[in-house]
């Protein structure tokens, strides 16, 4: 998957920027949906508009918001979507490689710019692991139908 969505509200616009920057550096294919300043917006737009990408395009996005909470919430209310929002490394790839998750949620204000691109590079660097992870997914599934 070469293919990226992302998309930030105001409180992650200039994450969103730099995580871009990095992206492309990287050799992904970025698209930007939004926010493009500081005016305050609502976050659950950005996060519905993102998922619906992810689910339509069947590949991988990115949201961004002041703790990442909020768009975790907003992203996984979309049918097929499975947002986390992370932190760390170890999570980042465990999103993937045991959950198959689609959409990684940052905090802008929670974690360091470096920490960030190590959390993104693990995250699309992991694969689903498949298996007993399968049948997990599985069943977060059928609790979406």
């Amino acid at each position: 998957m070469n293919k990226i969505y992302i998309g930030a509200d105001h409180g992650g616009f200039e994450l969103k920027e730099q995580i871009i920057g990095y992206l492309t550096d990287l050799g992904y294919e970025v698209k930007d949906v939004g926010v493009f300043n500081t005016e305050s917006v609502d976050y659950p737009d950005y996060a519905n508009e993102v998922a619906q990408k992810v689910i339509v395009d069947n590949c991988l996005g990115i949201l961004i918001c002041g703790t990442g909470v909020g768009m975790a919430i907003a992203a996984n209310k979309i049918k097929g979507i499975r947002a986390a929002n992370i932190s760390d490394v170890f999570s980042a790839k465990m999103l993937r490689a045991h959950n198959n998750g689609n959409i990684l949620c940052l905090g802008a204000r929670t974690v360091g710019l470096e920490l960030h691109k190590e959390i993104v590079n693990a995250f699309l660097s992991a694969d689903f692991e498949g298996d007993r992870h399968q049948r997990r997914v599985d069943k977060i599934v059928a609790l979406e139908n």
